[in-house]
């Protein structure tokens, strides 16, 4: 029996995603499924430059908003909701289009990664809360670093929870999670037609940095003011997001506004780089490159 057809659209942060996602699913009868691990909660549209009415084009958009920032919220539980979208979709004789840069959720979805629940060590978690309040975050990241280098290049150093979580993994199998990750693949649930957008690195930086200003433009600060201000905890996973760990940072006078403005700069460049090392092994990507 043939599997079910879906299209993939991934790439770094500012290539063009949503645009291309929504043309392909104007020309092939098709809904948009988000891969993005921020815009599932609700209230960060300025910061994870969710697509406007105008942007989706009358395309309807699944697994955007589902979520509030004060909610744990993992892989296995976007899969399950992912999948359930594209099944939907499916039944109605229409195309999902799975657009994203999260790597990770795009990775499980389209692979059929199953999720097992691993042992728990919260004395460890513990102590590595401890260790990330009195010697930062990027120690952490570098511990993990030293045993799965590879789940440390996946995991950005802002994302905490996700790092902890990784080197718990490690204290209570011996194995590094990155390993793990490979064994849980199974068969494959869909034929995937995937294709990447990529830009001349120049370029690339550029819409990233205007991007930005235009955030900026838009409100971001309000919109980080407000979250704090309903009682959004700052540790969580969705205030570590970038734009709004350093906003907060200049909302609490760590930094003035323009120092907190080439931060998000500088952490966006640096996360479309990840992206593209993360993309780049799948061989199963077919790559565009899009020009201005």
């Amino acid at each position: 029996m043939s599997k079910p057809k879906i299209v993939g659209v991934v790439g770094p942060t500012a290539s063009g995603k949503t645009d291309f996602a929504v043309d392909l699913a104007l020309k092939r009868n098709g809904e948009v499924v988000s891969c993005d691990s921020m815009q599932i909660y609700r209230g960060m549209d300025i910061g994870t430059a969710k697509p406007t009415a105008d942007e989706t084009r009358g395309v309807p958009h699944h697994m955007i908003d589902i979520a509030d920032p004060s909610e744990e919220f993992n892989v296995a539980r976007f899969v399950k909701m992912a999948r359930a979208a594209i099944d939907d979709i499916l039944s109605r004789g229409r195309l999902p289009v799975l657009c994203g840069g999260t790597g990770l959720y795009f990775d499980s979805v389209v692979s059929n990664i199953s999720f097992t629940e691993s042992r728990s060590d919260p004395e460890y978690r513990a102590e590595l809360k401890a260790l990330a309040e009195k010697n930062g975050a990027e120690h952490i990241h570098e511990m993990l670093r030293a045993v799965d280098p590879k789940a440390a290049e996946d995991i950005h150093p802002n994302n905490l929870r996700r790092v902890i979580r990784a080197l718990e993994i490690y204290r209570t199998t011996g194995r590094p999670k990155s390993e793990l990750d490979i064994e849980q693949r199974g068969e494959p649930l869909y034929d995937a037609e995937i294709y990447g957008l990529t830009r001349p690195r120049e370029e690339l930086y550029d819409r990233i940095n205007r991007r930005v200003d235009i955030m900026l433009g838009r409100g971001l600060e309000a919109e980080v003011r407000g979250l704090i201000e309903s009682g959004a905890d700052l540790d969580s996973t969705a205030m570590q997001a970038i734009g709004y760990k350093e906003m907060a940072e200049y909302i609490r006078g760590e930094c003035s506004l323009s120092e907190a403005a080439e931060k998000i700069k500088r952490e966006s460049r640096r996360y479309a780089k990840r992206q593209m090392t993360w993309f780049r092994r799948n061989k199963n990507i077919k790559w565009i490159e899009i020009k201005d």
